[in-house]
């Protein structure tokens, strides 16, 4: 099939939508960040090209064996390419291997199945006489509504340790619920049964595991958000918002249904309330850390990827961006921090897959979300190549502060002075309108720093931190030891527990 300059795609592609995957919401506060100018030093990015005459929108990844990869397009085909991995590109074949799923976003492969989520199903296809052409469909699961609205997405997850998959199911219009389960996440077991298991879900962009296997999925500023996040998928979990809960009626699975939310609140004075109520792991301040985050995966690759293994990454579909999370368990309840990472893709990025070998693969669509790309559709990869930056690499709460790990030696000198860090905090109103503001604004003040002996790391102590917050840290005027320049000094952690001791 012939292959096609990226460019040439904008003639291809419908319209794009004014509207966008995280819809109109409340601005920021605080600016965006600097754009980034020294990914390049550290990671390369490549376009892999795409076939002629065809509209690819790609909203699933799934990695194949002998370096093939399975692309789900939300037009709902499902191509298999060839040479992804290879150093020249312009040999990549593309095989249409099937159509007419309905917009699958969630893809894997398991003992020669293809199982893929669409809106209305998980199904599984298959090739048994090796003509790259599928010839074998099966349903595994249809337990849910669907009724034509846009918004009825669904995002499916590759199977946890138990080997079920999970599926997640947007409401339907944004605000409503009418379909069955919707707002709703269910776990689908091997033998197709499925298990009602989450609750309070708005708007996912997509789901994904950490290194220990826990799963989260990624929700967007709008109803009862008051900024797009991350939030873990606890097993009988109400994630916030309440639209979905009138489907309690139809399942016992996960006990009564919780109380609901007060208006005007905060998540922090909710949780006392609603026992069942998961704050966000880690809230991804609207416009300075992108608007929409959608795919969610682990860094499994040992080291082959860059100085962050066993971290999260998060795409970002309005800004075209991945972002990195440092993820931590504090009294039985995830938070952590986000830094940008990632940026200058081609266009918005949904689905991310990252193989054995360090190779991140990121598709791209903008139709319908808009964004900050400048073409309609795009499959990239990404690849470090070699070079360790100078950046933070962990940002851990203690007792009395944080701790900040770094992946290279810092200045000591500059790293004990006080004044070359900067933290301030806020929150978010927890209520039925659309996103929120930021409020509450606190400064803390920093009133000691240790800096190890080795320079990778540093030991703060932080007055006035407030729970519930976003803890915003700037680090000023710190650079590697060698004189380098602190890549990505600005980081942002979600508090939600203190630890004792």
């Amino acid at each position: 099939m012939e292959i096609k300059s990226i460019t040439s795609q904008l003639t291809l592609a419908a319209v794009i939508s004014t509207a966008a995957l995280a819809e109109k919401g409340q601005e920021a506060v605080m600016a965006p960040l600097p754009v980034d100018t020294m990914m390049s030093e550290f990671y390369t990015k490549e376009l892999i090209p795409m076939p002629e005459g065809e509209v690819i929108e790609v909203g699933s990844i799934a990695l194949m064996p002998n370096n093939r990869l399975a692309i789900g397009t939300r037009r709902g085909d499902i191509w298999l390419v060839d040479g992804a991995y290879a150093d020249d590109l312009s040999k990549v074949k593309w095989t249409l291997f099937f159509r007419g799923a309905h917009e699958p976003f969630g893809m894997f492969y398991r003992d020669g199945w293809l199982q893929f989520s669409d809106r209305g199903e998980i199904a599984k296809i298959r090739d048994t006489n090796g003509d790259d052409k599928a010839d074998q469909f099966r349903v595994v699961n249809a337990s849910w509504g669907i009724n034509g609205d846009y918004h009825e997405y669904n995002f499916g997850s590759e199977p946890d340790k138990d080997g079920n998959m999970w599926t997640l199911l947007c409401l339907t219009g944004s605000k409503s619920a009418p379909s069955k389960f919707r707002g709703w996440a269910m776990r689908i077991t091997p033998e197709g049964e499925a298990i009602p298991t989450c609750s309070g879900v708005r708007s996912p962009g997509g789901i994904g595991f950490n290194a220990k296997g826990d799963l989260f999925y990624s929700d967007n500023q709008g109803f009862w958000n008051g900024s797009s996040c991350i939030k873990h998928l606890k097993p009988g979990g109400f994630m916030g918002n309440p639209t979905g809960n009138v489907h309690y009626e139809l399942t016992d699975a996960i006990g009564p249904r919780p109380t609901e939310p007060n208006e005007d609140s905060r998540i922090q004075t909710e949780r006392a309330r609603i026992p069942e109520l998961v704050p966000p792991a880690v809230i991804f301040p609207h416009v300075i850390v992108g608007r929409s985050p959608t795919g969610i995966l682990p860094d499994l690759t040992e080291g082959k990827f860059g100085p962050f293994a066993e971290q999260t990454f998060v795409a970002e579909q309005n800004g075209a961006e991945v972002q990195r999370v440092y993820l931590e368990e504090v009294n039985g309840v995830y938070q952590g921090a986000v830094w940008k990472f990632l940026n200058d893709f081609a266009t918005g990025i949904v689905p991310i897959r990252l193989s054995d070998d360090g190779t991140l693969f990121c598709g791209g669509t903008n139709r319908g979300w808009g964004g900050a790309g400048k073409v309609p559709f795009s499959l990239e990869r990404v690849r470090w190549n070699g070079n360790t930056p100078t950046a933070m690499k962990e940002m851990k709460v203690t007792p009395d502060g944080f701790d900040i790990t770094f992946t290279k030696p810092i200045d000591s000198a500059a790293a004990s002075q006080l004044e070359n860090y900067h933290m301030h905090s806020w929150t978010y109103i927890y209520r039925s309108g659309y996103g929120s503001p930021e409020v509450d604004p606190t400064d803390q003040t920093i009133t000691d720093v240790k800096v190890a002996s080795d320079g990778l790391s540093v030991s703060l102590k932080v007055d006035n931190r407030q729970l519930g917050h976003v803890h915003h840290l700037e680090l000023k005027n710190i650079k590697g030891n060698d004189g380098a320049t602190l890549w990505h000094p600005n980081v942002f952690y979600t508090l939600n527990e203190i630890p004792s001791k």
